[in-house]
């Protein structure tokens, strides 16, 4: 069903979505109204997307997408930013915030496929399958169960346990594993699994270590040289968080050297812009090592997830000024007023402008029917609902309000 309220013509809002995200959100958008929607199957460039940008409302993207603030400074018309994956790194956050454009995620929706993902390579890495399959269809027979173990009673060591990482624990649990799991937070275990306050006692421990950490300064190359010297020697790493969190050099040499039996890596610091293209990696041609394209959380249920959550925060956003889940604009969620219309009210965090708002709206006798502000260190957002016969007045003034970002008549 059409929204009725948003009062900017619905066929003039455009909609960008890169990387071929999922026809849901194309179809989500249709449902809701919105027509002008350009979708493209690969990432685009700075160049390509500031060319393409500039009469954007709302911009969808994935993890290669780079939103740089010489991207936003061009994207005049840009309200909101969808990145339809789990993290938002690939977007310049204070530049999106500065801007007052709503940047949302989907943190959520693709937790169960890297969960399985990581517990099937535990299998296939504690059993030596590529090796044996490399064999296979090389027309070498292998069967030998020398180096091959049962996940059973051996231990997984998690290094981040959030949503990922606590779904892994339950999993490796049901498979007969003891779970112990380092974060630099105090978390409530899943089952039986133990949290173990030192990195280093973790690694000696764990017959598995899987990574399911953030990319930020503190966790970069967080597994070096130094730190693979803890691991139990013949231990497995699985690495399907980010590319920059595992010095992969200092890997290669302890696979080479035997210090570790094999790794599962899917996240590189490098990785090409688009399917098909070339890969080079320190890690190819290793024994027992599997290396997948940034796959993790690709399946088509994942994806299917990912587009509903994700466009449903934008709609909500466009439509009803809510912008709970956003990484850059102060959430919001109101309900709607009857018998008035609603402006939205992006600005600077300085003392005196929700006062200065007030003044100009009372000193031309605009009556403010319901009111809402939320702040962050940067930005303010104020949601007015006002009399609907002054409403474009009302705009008008907001709009003169010193250290104003942004002002949009919703409704």
């Amino acid at each position: 069903m059409k929204n009725k309220h948003t009062s900017y013509p619905q066929d003039k809002i455009k909609i960008l979505l890169l990387e071929n995200i999922s026809d849901v959100s194309v179809e989500e958008f249709k449902e809701a109204g919105y027509t002008n929607i350009k979708k493209l199957s690969g990432a685009l460039s700075e160049k390509e997307l500031i060319a393409e940008i500039k009469d954007v409302h709302l911009l969808g993207i994935r993890s290669k997408t780079q939103i740089s603030d010489k991207i936003l400074s061009r994207a005049n018309k840009l309200l909101g930013i969808g990145c339809y994956c789990i993290g938002v790194n690939q977007v310049n956050m204070k530049a999106a915030t500065d801007n007052g454009v709503a940047v949302f995620n989907a943190p959520y929706a693709n937790t169960r496929s890297v969960a399985e993902l990581v517990i099937g390579l535990s299998i296939i890495l504690i059993r030596k399958i590529a090796d044996k399959n490399a064999s296979a269809h090389k027309g070498i027979w292998m069967k030998d169960a020398k180096g091959s173990f049962e996940l059973r009673g051996k231990t997984l060591g998690i290094i981040g346990y959030g949503n990922i990482g606590s779904q892994v624990s339950v999993m490796a649990e049901a498979m007969g594993m003891d779970v112990i799991y380092y974060d630099v937070e105090s978390k409530l275990p899943h089952g039986n699994a133990r949290q173990i306050r030192s990195l280093k006692e973790l690694l000696k421990r764990s017959n598995i270590v899987t990574l399911h950490v953030p990319s930020e300064a503190s966790t970069r190359y967080m597994i070096n040289e130094q730190m693979l010297s803890f691991f139990k020697r013949g231990s497995i790493l699985i690495n399907y968080s980010r590319g920059d969190v595992v010095d992969l050099e200092a890997l290669r040499k302890s696979i080479e050297s035997g210090a570790l039996s094999g790794a599962a890596i899917d996240v590189f610091p490098e990785e090409p812009e688009k399917n098909g293209a070339k890969f080079e990696s320190v890690l190819q041609g290793l024994p027992n090592v599997i290396m997948t394209p940034h796959i993790g959380g690709s399946t088509e249920e994942a994806q299917l997830n990912i587009g509903l959550d994700v466009t449903s925060k934008l709609l909500n956003f466009l439509e009803k000024g809510v912008t709970t889940g956003s990484h850059s604009v102060p959430p919001l969620s109101l309900p709607m007023q009857a018998k008035t219309h609603r402006i939205l009210h992006i600005h600077k965090n300085v003392p005196g402008v929700l006062g200065e708002i007030n003044s100009k709206l009372s000193t031309h006798n605009i009556n403010i029917l319901g009111q809402y502000l939320k702040t962050n260190d940067t930005i303010g957002y104020v949601v007015l609902d006002v009399d609907t016969a002054l409403s474009k007045e009302a705009l008008s003034l907001l709009k003169e309000v010193k250290n104003t970002i942004r002002v949009r008549m919703l409704y």
